[in-house]
């Protein structure tokens, strides 16, 4: 009777199991579906004129907190007065 419970409870184990990594691998898939929309866009910008390197940026900016972004941008602004640029 231990080896049937056991049976079963190694059952609904395996079959969580699948349930995650199923749920993992659709996620994953997403992931490389929305890699490519973003790709797509990027390519339109730059069809368009615009310099992609530059609006990467911009996204990666805008994803930060305005006052450590403007005390990078004020440092980097102090260094290139150094520098003469």
């Amino acid at each position: 009777m231990s080896d049937t419970s056991s049976d079963t409870s190694y059952r609904v184990t395996a079959d969580e199991l699948r349930q995650f990594i199923e749920r993992y691998e659709r996620l994953e898939a997403e992931k490389k579906d929305i890699a490519d929309q973003q790709k797509e866009v990027m390519a339109e910008a730059k069809g368009r004129g615009y310099d992609t390197r530059v609006m990467r940026k911009l996204v990666a900016m805008r994803k930060r907190d305005r006052e450590d972004l403007a005390e990078e941008e004020a440092v980097l602004e102090m260094y290139k007065e150094a520098l003469g640029m």
